[in-house]
């Protein structure tokens, strides 16, 4: 006969599975945060590596470049002028405004001329008044007017002359006779009182003559001094109107109604702006390469994708000794009127020749405190290189050194990109 367990040989199995629960349980919990730790591991490297930038790009390029010498400067007009008045009025009319367009001789300002009109009509009338006193004088001698004047002309002159050669002719053929006895001495001495008596007569209607004949030229020099006193009073009058002296526009107007001004009074300024010219400084080693007569080109920030043609015209003949620089002058076209003096402006004298240069686009280009660099694509990743720009041609600029043809250059994006980072086209 078998016999049961009883109740109290069970009783140790609920405490050993629970110890095994206990130990247990730990572990599991360890493996399985251990799984969690793992995941959240490889999210954190996942968020750590960038993205790829996304990226386009252009090859860089070789052509013939055309050189040219660049340098700044400051647009001037062709002609300059402040104009000013000649005599000292007050201003009644004003003819012009700032930025008009003027033409040579045109008004600028009328001043008042009331006084200058009184004194021509003195002037005239003082002329008038010399005209008849030369009247008189050249009728009193026989001349007519402009007519040149000969004393032995006048008739009593001629008369007294006649008469005196006569009685000198008597008094030679008396001296001949009274040696052979033919004349007596009373004869001979009567005839030549008689001649000294006419001597005496021709000399005094010669001094008479004379006399009349310098009343003509002062009565002439009295005209002629009249007149020139009537061309000074037209040519003051004249003055009360100011003209401008060159074709151009109204750059400056400081004259008011009713104000008096003077010589030395500035009424307006006139500025030609067509052509205008521009004045740089070259550096010594480029002097060969500039003549007169070379082509230039000029950009200003206005319209900075308009350039404007010109001309050498002008070189200085010395080298500044300070800048080792020389001076060269150039006429810019300006018909349109779109450049103004004063525009601070870039100037390029082109030369000659051509040769290969490399050029990328300039938005490939970042520049940073005086530093450029582009970013070539390989291999889906940015390589940094740092760069020195040469010309600008167009959208695009030379680059000296750092890249090679048919390269590719990153052409957007670039400021997100870094040496090395990974890019997406």
């Amino acid at each position: 006969m078998s016999s049961s367990p009883s109740p109290q040989s069970w009783r140790p199995f609920p405490f050993l599975l629970l110890a095994i629960l206990v130990v247990a349980l730990p572990l599991i919990g360890i493996s399985c945060g251990g799984s969690k730790a793992n995941v959240r591991n490889d999210e954190s490297n996942a968020a750590v590596q960038p993205a790829a930038v996304d990226v386009t790009t252009a090859a860089v390029i070789v052509r013939e470049l055309p050189r040219y010498f660049e340098a700044t400067g400051s647009l001037t007009g062709d002609q300059q002028t402040d104009v000013a008045p000649s005599v000292a009025g007050k201003v009644v009319a004003i003819g012009v405004e700032l930025g008009s367009y003027v033409k040579r001789g045109q008004m600028i300002v009328r001043l008042d001329d009331v006084d200058a009109k009184l004194r021509v009509q003195q002037a005239v009338a003082q002329v008038e008044q010399s005209k008849a006193a030369l009247r008189q004088a050249e009728e009193k001698v026989g001349v007519r007017p402009g007519q040149s004047y000969d004393l032995n002309k006048v008739p009593e002159v001629a008369n007294a002359r006649v008469a005196l050669e006569l009685t000198e002719k008597n008094l030679r053929r008396a001296e001949k006779l009274i040696e052979s006895g033919d004349v007596s001495k009373s004869m001979y001495d009567q005839q030549k009182a008689q001649r000294d008596q006419l001597k005496e007569v021709y000399e005094s209607a010669l001094s008479l003559a004379r006399q009349n004949f310098a009343a003509v030229a002062t009565a002439r020099a009295n005209v002629a001094n009249a007149e020139s006193q009537l061309g000074l009073a037209r040519r003051s009058l004249s003055y009360a109107l100011v003209f401008s002296p060159i074709d151009g526009f109204v750059s400056e107007r400081t004259a008011d109604l009713g104000e008096y001004v003077s010589p030395s009074t500035k009424v307006a300024t006139i500025v030609r702006i067509n052509p205008l010219r521009v004045r740089i400084d070259i550096p010594e080693q480029a002097i060969p390469s500039v003549t007169v007569g070379q082509s230039v080109s000029v950009t200003t920030s206005a319209w900075p994708d308009k350039n404007f043609s010109g001309r050498v015209a002008r070189i200085s003949p010395n080298v500044t000794p300070t800048s080792r620089t020389m001076t060269v002058e150039a006429e810019i076209e300006n018909g349109s009127g779109a450049l103004k003096p004063g525009q601070f402006a870039t100037v390029r004298i082109l030369q000659s020749r051509a040769e290969p240069a490399v050029l990328v686009p300039s938005r490939a280009v970042r520049t940073e405190s005086g530093v450029s660099r582009v970013f070539v694509i390989k291999d889906g990743r940015a390589q940094e290189r740092l760069v020195q720009l040469g010309q600008s041609e167009g959208d695009l600029v030379e680059i000296k050194g750092g890249v090679a043809a048919d390269e590719l250059v990153a052409t957007s994006n670039i400021e997100q990109l870094g040496d090395g980072m990974a890019v997406k086209q």
